[in-house]
């Protein structure tokens, strides 16, 4: 099923006409629980991987053994978890059986323990984005498919699993891996995303108000306080940052969600070229409040309840926040950049 953003509370450029030439289109993955296979793109589902091609490990977590949780009772804790939430109960009853909270105990990250681990630690398939399915793909010559992995464990330079990504041509993949390897201890229970199939959407973004020019977000600030006068209790009618700039959720390109901080120059480690958005890695869709960001066709579900459609891909970045991937916009082959907000 496909999913649709709602039209915009109201059409933002009518009201500040500066804000017309710094649109960017950006493509909502709208991750949606499923079975990918590897001629899908995916979040969470299997690479399209050649045989012959190693799977990559990370260099940082090579040791015999590792703090953490294994993936099996991660996901077995969640597959208990979405029972017990949907069988019915009397007020006042357990929502687990003392068997299931053992459960739901083990596969959680305040849980983890040492875990053995037999050599360096096997990437995370985290994403694979085919050009078939996303014509705006940004891509090297030569290529239609990209593939995101990462390390799932925090990694001292960000706090943020260390991530790494393949640009490649499917055609070139004749003999694909037919399963790929799994570490056997993970750091944190929520960098293992779910199996999601993905319903790409285009969208139009301006930038938060953190990256305008400091006149406009002034101007833009007065009108909010205008349509938003406190005998209403703070109730936000219309918001710039949360209603009419950036997207939510998982995204191919478009503008910077910049929240908790303001933005600081990034540049490229390589060369010192200018960095772009690529991907951005959000756990929920959606916000819990007036959600204007929900699809219409997930228009009965109007908070983020671990279990619906805002939170499919169980992914969580911080406390709530999501990671950035940047390019470098001279060269494909120059290393990512990463920042989380």
């Amino acid at each position: 099923m496909p999913r649709t953003t709602p039209p915009r509370p109201l059409e933002v450029t009518d009201l500040f006409p500066e804000l017309a030439p710094l649109a960017r289109t950006a493509v909502r993955l709208h991750p949606r629980p499923g079975s990918p296979g590897v001629s899908d793109s995916s979040i969470g589902g299997p690479l399209l991987w050649p045989a012959d091609e190693p799977w990559p490990t990370c260099p940082d977590h090579a040791g015999p053994s590792h703090r953490g949780v294994a993936p099996d009772d991660v996901l077995l804790r969640r597959r208990v978890l979405a029972e017990a939430w949907a069988r019915p109960r009397a007020g006042g009853d357990d929502l687990l059986t003392p068997e299931e909270k053992v459960v739901v105990d083990r596969g959680s990250g305040s849980a983890a323990k040492r875990i053995t681990q037999d050599g360096p630690v096997p990437l995370i398939p985290v994403l694979q984005l085919y050009a078939a399915d996303i014509p705006a793909l940004p891509r090297p010559p030569g290529t239609d498919l990209l593939q995101m992995l990462w390390c799932p464990f925090d990694h001292a330079e960000d706090y943020l699993p260390a991530v790494r990504l393949r640009w490649r041509s499917s055609s070139d993949v004749t003999h694909p891996l037919a399963t790929a390897p799994r570490p056997s201890v993970i750091g944190n229970d929520d960098y293992l995303p779910e199996p999601c199939v993905l319903h790409p959407e285009t969208v139009t973004e301006y930038p938060a108000p953190h990256e305008l020019p400091e006149e406009l977000a002034d101007r833009i600030a007065d009108w909010e306080e205008e349509q938003n006068p406190e005998e209403l209790d703070d109730i936000t009618v219309v918001d710039y940052q949360y209603d009419l700039s950036v997207a939510p959720g998982c995204k191919l390109g478009g503008h910077a969600p910049w929240s908790f901080s303001d933005p600081f120059p990034m540049a490229c480690s390589e060369c010192g070229a200018d960095v772009r958005p690529l991907l951005t890695l959000d756990g929920a869709e959606w916000d819990g409040g007036s959600g204007s960001w929900r699809p219409v066709e997930d228009t009965g579900y109007t908070g983020l309840h671990f279990l619906g459609p805002a939170c499919a891909t169980q992914l969580n970045i911080g406390r709530g926040y999501n990671l950035q991937v940047y390019v470098c916009t001279a060269s494909y082959d120059h290393p990512h950049v990463q920042n989380m907000q």
